[in-house]
């Protein structure tokens, strides 16, 4: 166990740092998995009465609605592991984090597979829920601060590449959950319980490789011919550090949660249900016999929005380092509103193509918001703490995982019980995200440089402190 330790993943003279991004890479495109869980849905909700095909599940069977409570269970844990983990993350440093994580994300895919043998959705839930989402949290701040401190010189670059894979995710979990399941759906489970075992331990294999093939920068190591810049005072990239506990007393911190707040709240709900969604507005119903959406189909929008998630992640976050954090994240808010509020009517028009280009444009954005927010978190606070501050704020996270899927569920649900069509129950919804994006567009105009009174070097660290050496 000693080779997980911090001091034996210091990088020796002239190990390469771009051997860091494939190390992510393993770990954020085996959790990434999360996002595509939404394959599992509907064969969760038909596991007694085993027809797919049918318009409701037989008695006994559950609701869609308490499927989709392991999606956001998962995701709450991630933000509250992040937050309540963070300092050990950053002491413990990234071999032990991502090998942790591997352990209970992986393992609790194994126990899900029993709650889907023994028809107990609490077990699922724990199993998916709880300790997949401590696993997710843990395998998802890990490589954050270690790239940043790789490429300081390109920290929103950074940022992109540790990320990216997590976005990507359900470009693999998707059709692979989907061709495991048609595989083994004999099993007695619609081949859910098998497809969860199998996932898990392939899973397991990736990731271990990337705990192992992490490394730290010793200290005081730079990159080659790179100096750090001089800042001004006023200036919305700080060389100054601002520690952990500091950083939750800002103003800065507040403000930026509410901006992850409500860019992950106007997107986490539509990947968590883009399947059901997508089958539902463009029903045979809606474009006529044999013209909807098929199951299939609906497995490929949630994999292209996968793709449009992860090239989001690099490509808005490397824009960021030539725009900037802040007007990044205006163009965010300000065209994600307007998409949001023309979706219903392509809906409505049975337009798609309009529909399906809306979603990607947005959820590249969705995606980019969280490859560039740690590199925002660097520029306003530094890069001492920037890893426990990153979970912290993930705790907005947490919070949208639950609002988000609510807010869709909920209003599709009670659309559906007052007669509404079910193509027709998304469009209140959509609505409510556009008007969410307008003060998240708001909550980023008040972002300013933090006060000196924050700083490191003002404040010396209090005892047990995490600093930038530990």
């Amino acid at each position: 166990m000693g080779l997980l330790d911090r001091e034996h993943s210091v990088a020796g003279p002239g190990w390469s740092r771009w051997l860091v991004p494939p190390a992510a890479l393993a770990v954020h495109l085996s959790i990434g998995q999360i996002y595509g869980y939404s394959v599992f849905n509907k064969p969760l909700t038909r596991q007694i009465g085993g027809d797919l095909t049918a318009a409701t599940g037989a008695a006994g069977d559950w609701s869609l609605f308490q499927v989709g409570l392991i999606f956001s269970v998962a995701l709450f844990f991630l933000g509250a592991s992040s937050a309540l983990f963070g300092k050990w993350v950053e002491r413990e440093g990234p071999r032990k984090t991502m090998f942790t994580s591997a352990l209970l994300f992986c393992g609790g895919f194994f126990v899900a597979a029993l709650g889907v043998k023994l028809h107990s959705l609490p077990l699922i839930i724990f199993g998916n829920g709880v300790l997949g989402g401590i696993g997710l949290g843990l395998g998802y701040i890990s490589p954050v601060s270690t790239l940043i401190k790789w490429f300081p010189d390109r920290p929103g670059l950074a940022t992109g590449m540790a990320i990216m894979g997590f976005g990507g995710g359900a470009l693999i979990g998707s059709p692979l959950g989907t061709a495991l399941m048609n595989r083994f759906a004999g099993d007695g489970t619609l081949g859910v319980g098998t497809t969860f075992l199998i996932m898990g331990a392939a899973y397991l294999v990736f990731m271990i490789f990337g705990a192992f093939l992490v490394r730290v920068p010793a200290e005081g190591w730079r990159p080659a011919g790179w100096t750090p810049p001089v800042t001004q005072a006023n200036a919305m990239i700080s060389s100054h550090n601002v520690l952990v506990d500091q950083a939750f007393r800002t103003p800065q911190f507040w403000l930026l949660f509410a901006v992850l707040f409500l860019n992950v709240t106007a997107g986490i709900g539509v990947l968590g249900q883009a399947s059901v969604m997508i089958q539902e507005m463009f029903s045979d119903a809606v474009r006529g016999a044999g013209l909807g959406v098929t199951a299939a189909a609906a497995a490929g929008f949630v994999g292209l929005l996968s793709i449009f998630n992860m090239a989001g992640r690099f490509f808005w976050s490397s824009t960021s380092d030539r725009i900037g954090r802040k007007p990044t994240y205006m163009v965010f808010f300000a065209l994600g509103a307007v998409l949001y509020f023309l979706i219903p009517l392509f809906g409505r028009l049975g337009n798609l193509p309009l529909f399906v280009l809306c979603f990607a444009v947005i959820i590249s954005m969705y995606g980019g918001g969280f490859a560039t927010i740690p590199a925002y978190l660097r520029d306003l606070f530094g890069t001492a703490n920037v890893g426990a501050i990153h979970g912290r704020l993930l705790l907005a996270w947490s919070a949208a995982a639950i609002v988000g899927p609510s807010l869709l569920n909920g209003f599709r649900d009670r659309q559906i019980a007052a007669g509404v069509p079910a193509a027709q129950a998304y469009s209140t919804v959509m609505y409510i995200m556009a008007a969410l994006l307008v003060l998240g567009f708001v909550a980023n105009l008040m972002v300013r440089p933090v006060a000196s009174r924050f700083w490191a070097d003002h404040n010396p660290a209090p005892a047990g402190a995490v600093s930038a050496d530990d």
